[in-house]
């Protein structure tokens, strides 16, 4: 059973609130405490679609958002277990892992990579969603 203190909602600062009913992520605590990330479109600081069509220009965006979310969340990339990267053209797999490779060359969670036929938001190409274990636990979070 998760206990009232060991589930915390984590929104970003500086990122635009989500679109619906849920927190950036939700971290739980405990001996290896997990942070889940919710899907995350390419949204910039006025919440509207970056790069609408472009998959290259979300990727990188969405990997932004990642990194600020899992900061606040007392977590980074180096602590990411799972990506599922949600595409509306599967030919834009390649472009999706180059910049990924780019940016974190070390690092290669389990991943999953889904073709969808739209996503929330008109000009959306790309979504992640992420999970991450805490590696050390030098941060506590709020809402």
């Amino acid at each position: 059973m998760i206990t009232s203190n060991a589930r915390h909602e984590i929104n970003a600062p500086h990122l635009p609130p989500p679109r619906g009913h849920f927190p950036h992520a939700v971290r739980i605590d405990g001996p290896a405490p997990l942070v889940h990330v919710s899907g995350l479109l390419a949204l910039d600081a006025d919440g509207r679609i970056e790069g609408p069509g472009d998959a290259e220009i979300q990727t990188s965006r969405i990997l932004d958002s990642l990194e600020t979310i899992l900061a606040a969340a007392g977590a980074d990339i180096d602590g990411l277990v799972k990506l599922t990267i949600y595409v509306t053209n599967i030919e834009d797999r390649a472009a999706v892992s180059t910049i990924r490779r780019s940016r974190w060359p070390d690092i290669k969670p389990a991943s999953t990579l889904v073709e969808v036929s739209r996503l929330a938001a008109d000009g959306a190409v790309v979504e992640i969603d992420a999970v991450a274990v805490v590696l050390t636990d030098n941060s506590r979070t709020a809402s």
